[in-house]
């Protein structure tokens, strides 16, 4: 029986923060571990593009993400890692896969949607103003990272499980026209995945500038953390670990035992000005060693460069051959 094969994508915009950690991160490089399992993760470069980011942000972003994924023990013998724009199969399917997506499809994405929404909110008389088409195509791009390396399983977030629904949608109408040639992935949504709250309660989250970064030095962290949003209570009442900021991180990262003890210090009454230290000083303690690896690579960039170009090359024994078959099968052949 053959390996189910799981396929991640990261996009590269913005630093990565302990929301990222424990939602993605954490559990992919458990993943990565499990020989039983063929994983693909990759940094999706040519995604960020539709975000319209700064070229020096997609680069930096990049080594900062990479670097993170390899501080924090990613499996790079076990899983393939590598960049989506070393990849030149995924640009050439992403056309294929265009000429074969009806129009109406891309209308019912919820980017272009939603972009559309706040065009109306706004008054704008074209409802697609500002609307590229990247943003527009984005899930035949991902239906290209998908399909390329006939991933069965893709971990995704709610939000995106439509577009894993797109690639089956596309990879279905591709078969029916040229024959049973792409495989038909199925959306994984993480149900147990923990969403931690941000400095101000909400969901932590770059567009709401509420993160708090994972590499952040400890001074940095330690004034990040004191700025989380609490409660009124004072120091000897109880306080509810439900809906507490402070309590979610803290179990993000700790044993059940460890929680059990600060579950107790809530009912106790503990001060938020103590419990925020203790908070920083539990996740310096866990982050340090990692951090210090972090920036080992991002002081030293061609280590980084090294394993993306030895994941390119694995990734390119897929896609190659794979892209080759492709051609065949729609008529772009060599005559004779």
């Amino acid at each position: 029986m053959s390996r189910d094969i799981y396929l991640t994508g990261i996009t590269t915009t913005g630093t990565p923060h302990i929301g990222n950690y424990v939602g993605a991160i954490r559990p992919g490089i458990a993943a990565s571990k499990d020989p039983q399992k063929k994983n693909f993760y990759f940094l999706a470069d040519f995604h960020a593009l539709a975000k319209n980011e700064d070229p020096d942000k997609i680069s930096q972003s990049t080594l900062e993400i990479a670097a993170a994924w390899l501080a924090l023990g990613l499996d790079t013998d076990n899983a393939t890692f590598y960049r989506q724009s070393d990849i030149p199969e995924i640009p050439e399917l992403t056309w294929v896969l265009t000429s074969m997506t009806a129009k109406g499809l891309m209308n019912r994405a919820h980017s272009y949607k939603a972009a559309v929404q706040a065009n109306v909110e706004g008054g704008n008389k074209d409802p697609d103003k500002g609307i590229t088409m990247a943003l527009y195509s984005y899930p035949i791009l991902m239906s290209a990272d998908i399909l390329m390396f006939k991933a069965t399983r893709v971990p995704v977030g709610r939000d995106q499980k439509q577009h894993v629904e797109m690639a089956r949608d596309v990879a279905q109408r591709f078969n029916h026209h040229y024959g049973d040639v792409l495989v038909l992935p199925e959306a994984v949504i993480g149900g147990s995945t923990a969403v931690l709250a941000g400095l101000d309660g909400r969901k932590m989250s770059k567009s709401y500038n509420n993160t708090i970064p994972l590499f952040a030095p400890e001074n940095r962290l330690r004034k990040l953390i004191m700025k989380i949003k609490t409660n009124s209570l004072e120091p000897g009442e109880p306080k509810e670990i439900e809906g507490s900021t402070l309590y979610d991180i803290y179990k993000a990262f700790a044993s059940d035992e460890e929680a059990r003890e600060i579950e107790k210090s809530y009912a106790d009454g503990i001060a938020w000005g103590e419990m925020k230290q203790l908070l920083f000083e539990y996740i310096n303690e866990h982050l340090k060693p990692v951090r210090d690896e972090y920036e080992r690579l991002i002081a030293n960039p061609a280590i980084v460069e090294a394993e993306l170009q030895k994941g390119a090359a694995r990734a390119r024994e897929i896609s190659a051959p794979f892209m080759a078959e492709i051609r065949d099968a729609i008529g772009i052949r060599k005559l004779g």
